[in-house]
């Protein structure tokens, strides 16, 4: 992805943190982060929560910051939550520039039906790539139209975005295609078989 008009973010400086500071923050409806990377001391701020909330709910966004009239790029890095309100407690962000690589995990999307009678297996949800700081991929997809029962895809046969480069071991396992467990199949057979019986039973009475 680029940096879009709608990665613009008004950032403040704050001064103040610990645990109750950041509290009070977050009940103002803001989210406290820190901006760090490129040798630069941590700086820490304070940013709009509902539209950082919205932006964040895409893997490796960059946001265009603005923090007391000057212009940061930034790279999300870590979105720490509540593990039971699913409340942003903080975020990381890392400086970047732009033209810049950077390392980051992108998400693995499945698409199409393999072989009628089989499923996919995707065995790992992530790739790590080497790409460009503002144009980050959303997701890599992999293709399982009509893939028959042993098929494996690994990492080496992802078809990338342009400028990317991969940096998972290239034999990694990311989809395999197979028959449903014979004990799954056994259970469902029975299942039908029990059913049928019952039916019989019931006819005759």
């Amino acid at each position: 992805m680029s940096t879009e008009t709608d990665t613009k973010v008004i950032a403040e400086l704050r001064e103040n943190f610990g645990k109750g500071f950041a509290r009070r923050l977050r009940a103002a409806g803001k989210i406290p982060a820190v901006i760090y990377g490129h040798g630069t001391d941590p700086v820490h701020v304070a940013l709009p929560g509902h539209q950082v909330a919205l932006l964040v709910r895409r893997a490796n966004v960059v946001l265009e910051l603005e923090i007391a009239g000057a212009q940061q790029l930034t790279l999300v890095k870590d979105v720490q939550k509540d593990p039971v309100q699913q409340i942003i407690e903080h975020i990381d962000l890392l400086v970047v520039k732009k033209g810049e690589k950077v390392q980051v995990d992108v998400p693995v999307v499945v698409v199409g039906e393999p072989f009628a009678g089989t499923i996919v297996n995707l065995d790992n949800t992530t790739v790590s790539l080497e790409v460009e700081a503002t144009h980050i991929p959303e997701n890599v997809e992999v293709d399982v139209d009509g893939l028959e029962e042993g098929t494996h895809i690994t990492a080496a046969d992802l078809k990338l975005p342009r400028g990317a480069v991969l940096v998972t071991d290239r034999e990694t396992l990311i989809v395999a295609i197979s028959a449903p467990a014979t004990a799954e199949a056994d259970e469902i057979e029975a299942a039908d078989e029990a059913v049928a019986e019952e039916q019989s039973e019931e006819a005759a009475e």
